[in-house]
């Protein structure tokens, strides 16, 4: 998910460098482009960037490098952790979809709550409660052009697909991890 979300926001970027080398003679001047030339196509890029680089952990590895430096220099200090998350509009068409019954995961808590029940039924000299597994069900609106988005409901008026952008910084800024899932995930 973290590469498709990842994919989406270079190709923005890309259409925007590339309309702006377009435009700006000083950008021409500086990757060597005259004022004639055509510049080629944004999606000659993302091409060339899909097929090196997608099912890969390229990014992953220099991200966790620059952060293994950054600690080895003593800049980060994790002392204090900051964690915020946004959401981030996926490239669909909110019309085209198709509806999936999934099965809801359990709640661990829930889990724990059980043990400390039955532990304390079996101090008590109480049988423990049978343990009942009910596979919970929803239906889920799953895009077709990006299934890896969630349906999300803004402000109850609004549906899109999306992501939940997740980020952990230090308190000098660091990034020190992300998180990239469907926005319908709670």
């Amino acid at each position: 998910v973290l590469m498709s979300v990842q994919e989406k926001i270079e190709e923005l970027k890309k259409r925007r460098a590339i309309a702006e080398i377009k435009t700006n003679v000083a950008y021409r001047w500086f990757l060597g482009y005259g004022l004639t030339e055509e510049i080629p196509h944004f999606s000659t890029f993302s091409q060339n960037y899909i097929r090196r680089f997608k099912g890969t952990d390229i990014f992953e590895k220099i991200f966790t490098k620059i952060l293994e430096e950054a600690i080895k220099h003593g800049l980060v200090n994790a002392e204090e952790v900051f964690i915020d998350s946004t959401h981030v509009k996926a490239s669909a068409n909110k019309k085209k979809y198709t509806k999936e019954i999934i099965e809801q995961e359990a709640r661990i808590y829930q889990e724990k709550l059980e043990e400390e029940i039955n532990k304390d039924r079996e101090a008590h000299g109480k049988k423990p409660l049978k343990k009942i597994k009910k596979i919970k069900t929803k239906e889920v609106k799953v895009s077709k052009t990006d299934p890896d988005s969630g349906m999300l409901n803004k402000n109850g008026k609004e549906k899109i697909f999306a992501y939940s952008f997740h980020t952990a910084c230090d308190k000098n800024g660091f990034v020190l991890g992300v998180k990239v899932e469907a926005a319908n995930v709670h």
